[in-house]
């Protein structure tokens, strides 16, 4: 036991870091949703140095190919743009706007949750009051009013939506940061004379980790279905990036025709969503001490 204290900090980190992993493991929706984060991020990393075409060129002999037909796994369009090449080159898009939309989402919120806790009555009030108000702007409206006056760009996008989540998670975590503070041992480093920012450092930001770390893997996967939604409906990316959203609208009208040429880039989006959503659910479980098996319900 004494040992086990007197380790250095890095190292009770990895070893509970560890633990997390195990426990993340045994759970069927965690297995689950790290595969498929695990696809988007390889097929993201592949996509910066190699794609089986060009994802933007364009050859009329090819138009309409099946898939597995003359080296093209899924694929062409009508003007012969190879399908599977464009869902790797969208990829790393996807998860470029999730990395932003989570770290705007994760630095707002937080800095929006202190806020509430850590400054005078006056300007907590004012602060509860400014998430109360944005919180019921949905981010996709927000995200074409920013499109309309700044031009749609993936930037522009993931900007809209991470205010967007900010907010809803300063409010989530609003409560988690009042938990902490209220705590015996914060209430003990107080009285020891700890500063307020020793205390965020120390305590406060590893008691809230956890919440936070599921609230923004829920994040990434609304932003993953918000920036396919504004893409095809023209406020998103640019047509010469491509995109799952600017591919299902690029075959919208071709569905009858090609109906696989859909079903592709929804497909992506679908698993996408839902290996994040996964994940999220699983770090729930294993974070929330009231969740895990042998823990009393009551």
């Amino acid at each position: 036991m004494i040992r086990a204290v007197n380790r250095p900090k890095w190292l009770r980190r990895r070893r509970a870091v560890q633990v997390a992993l195990a426990a993340l493991i045994r759970r069927p929706s965690g297995v689950f949703g790290l595969l498929m984060i695990a696809a988007l991020v390889v097929a993201s990393a592949v996509a910066l140095w190699w794609t089986p075409y060009d994802p933007q060129a364009t050859d009329l002999t090819r138009a309409w190919l099946l898939p597995f037909s003359n080296g093209h796994v899924l694929g062409t369009d009508r003007v012969g743009h190879d399908v599977f090449s464009q869902l790797l080159a969208g990829a790393w898009q996807t998860l470029a706007v999730a990395l932003v939309v989570a770290g705007i989402a994760g630095t707002l919120g937080l800095i929006l949750a202190l806020a509430t806790q850590l400054t005078p009555h006056p300007v907590a009030a004012v602060v509860v009051q400014l998430i109360d108000i944005m919180i019921a702007f949905p981010a996709l409206l927000l995200a074409m009013v920013l499109a309309a006056v700044y031009g749609g760009s993936m930037m522009t996008v993931a900007i809209a939506i991470g205010i967007s989540s900010g907010v809803a998670v300063a409010r989530v975590a609003r409560g988690e940061v009042a938990r902490v503070l209220n705590s015996d041992f914060v209430l003990a480093a107080r009285a020891a004379g700890a500063s307020t920012a020793r205390i965020v450092r120390q305590h406060l930001l590893p008691g809230i980790a956890p919440t936070l770390i599921v609230q923004l893997s829920w994040v990434m996967a609304l932003a993953v279905l918000a920036e396919a939604a504004l893409t095809y409906l023209g406020y998103g990316s640019s047509p010469s990036a491509p995109s799952w959203g600017g591919i299902l609208r690029a075959q919208q009208d071709y569905i009858k025709v090609r109906p696989l040429l859909v079903v592709w880039p929804g497909l992506a989006v679908a698993l996408t969503v839902l290996g994040f959503n996964l994940l999220g659910d699983a770090l729930r479980s294993v974070t929330d001490p009231r969740l895990r098996k042998g823990v009393p319900k009551r």
